[in-house]
């Protein structure tokens, strides 16, 4: 059963065949992320071999792309909607974050924001192990189908995710793992086995099992796209045109270059016997003779050498095709040296990179809530697990966005201080934002029981100064 046969068998009319046909873009978009779709066919008939060489500028784009968004991992918070709730609150939040934590969710966070932005789209699936762990998956696009509620596009119906686990020959032993989760009348459903080439099943593991979820643990992120897109947009489609122009230029300028170090000799009027004995050698003499049956003229030796001075237009162009594509991302093309002298302050940096600050900021429109959709389903999941009590509070989630950016610390730092003066913001708060101690109550009991110690020998000190005289008059 190949993965076409599959969606075919999942998804019908012309949503099926937009996503069969969008699946093999898709597949040439991640061969153009790598390098080895960027190849182009030579010409033939050439009494050399011309220069194929890649610069692949499109990986290192979107790869900045999605460290600016996601290389310091966004701090999710619960927060209890009333303060005698916060005790139970503070408790979830350190089972969410040890989960999170346990599911290296950084690192795939950061590569599903990579796939996304390849892709067009990627799948957040969550799940409950053997012993009852959950655990968080992000899934690239050319391992899923969906299909969506016809009321409502952004809610799932089904969705299906499938892989090859081999990479046999024939398709008797070919292996295809398929997992479809579906909502039949208000319940999840999970349906899971193994497969072989021809669609036969093989092994079977759930048919239709009641997951005990009213539903689909799964939520699939679009990448951009107008409303109503169940597709998305790659970002690297948009770049695929310059990098091609830049590859091209690049292997002609070399191409160019290795003829030129070589320029041709042309002899004028030379015997053919004087040229056989010609040899190329640094201090070597030449022996020209002119060729007897030439009717005037003497022989002479000439270097033919081209003229034609490209460098600076080539340079020009390169830069050019280069910024287009840095503009594109909204990515600035700035190096370190570049930035000496010119930004000197956390608030100067953030102006270099306002543009793309912007666009992640448009990325995490959709980001957020499939993220805050995740964070309450995780804990549906554990509670089913009987990892934490069940919730009878209102909390809400926040997501704070982080940006790998110098900021101007010492100054956010009084600011904050100003504001627990103020007392617009609790001292605890300003313990856990600022990292000073890993348990914030525990810091402030510390320093309550200091203070405390400063008076008291505040006091002692102020008794024995007042005795002092007392003892004189006895005296």
């Amino acid at each position: 059963m190949t993965n076409r046969q599959l969606i075919k068998d999942e998804l019908s009319g012309l949503y099926g065949e937009s996503v069969l046909q969008d699946m093999g873009e898709i597949i040439s978009l991640y061969d153009f992320y790598d390098g080895k779709g960027q190849k182009w066919p030579l010409p033939a008939g050439l009494d050399y071999i011309p220069t194929r060489k890649r610069t692949n500028i499109v990986k290192k784009l979107i790869k900045s792309e999605a460290r600016f968004m996601f290389g310091r991992t966004p701090e999710i918070h619960i927060r209890p909607m009333h303060s005698q709730d916060s005790q139970i609150a503070l408790e979830i939040q350190h089972t969410i974050d040890d989960t999170l934590e346990n599911c290296s969710f950084g690192d795939r966070l950061l590569k599903a924001a990579r796939d996304c932005f390849i892709g067009k789209r990627v799948a957040i699936r969550l799940r409950l192990d053997n012993d009852n762990n959950a655990d968080i998956c992000f899934l690239p696009s050319p391992e899923f189908v969906f299909e969506p509620m016809e009321d409502d596009p952004s809610q799932l119906k089904k969705i299906i995710f499938f892989y090859q686990i081999n990479d046999e020959d024939s398709p008797r032993n070919q292996r295809i793992f398929k997992q479809k989760l579906e909502m039949i009348d208000g319940k999840c459903y999970i349906t899971e086995g193994f497969y072989n080439g021809y669609g036969e099943l093989v092994e079977s593991k759930y048919d239709l099992k009641d997951t005990g979820l009213d539903f689909i643990p799964a939520r699939v992120i679009i990448n951009d796209g107008l409303t109503g897109d169940l597709i998305g947009e790659s970002d690297v489609a948009e770049l695929m045109d310059n990098q091609t122009i830049y590859n091209r230029l690049t292997s002609d300028d070399i191409d160019a270059l290795r003829f030129n170090m070589f320029p041709q000799r042309v002899a004028v009027d030379s015997s053919s016997q004087s040229l056989k004995n010609m040899v190329a050698a640094p201090g070597a003499l030449i022996d020209l003779q002119t060729d007897p049956a030439a009717m005037s003229g003497q022989a002479s030796l000439k270097m033919l050498e081209p003229s034609f001075g490209y460098d600076e237009r080539l340079e020009h162009t390169l830069t050019r095709i280069k910024s287009d594509m840095y503009e594109i991302i909204s990515v600035p093309n700035v190096s370190v040296d570049q930035l000496k002298g010119v930004v000197n302050s956390g608030k100067g940096l953030r102006t270099l990179y306002w543009e793309l600050i912007s666009r992640c900021e448009e990325k995490w429109a959709v980001w957020e809530p499939a993220l805050k959709w995740m964070v309450r389903s995780l804990i549906k999941l554990l509670i089913q697990a009987g990892k934490i009590p069940q919730i009878d509070f209102d909390y809400k989630i926040s997501i704070e966005h982080l940006y790998p950016l110098f900021e101007d610390e010492e100054e956010e730092r009084l600011k904050d201080l100003q504001e627990v003066k103020e007392n617009v913001r609790s001292r605890s708060a300003y313990i856990e934002k600022w990292d000073i101690a890993p348990d914030s109550q525990d810091e402030l009991g510390k320093i309550n029981e200091e203070q405390s110690d400063i008076i008291q020998q505040s006091h002692t000190q102020n008794d024995d100064i007042d005795n002092i005289p007392a003892a004189n008059e006895q005296s």
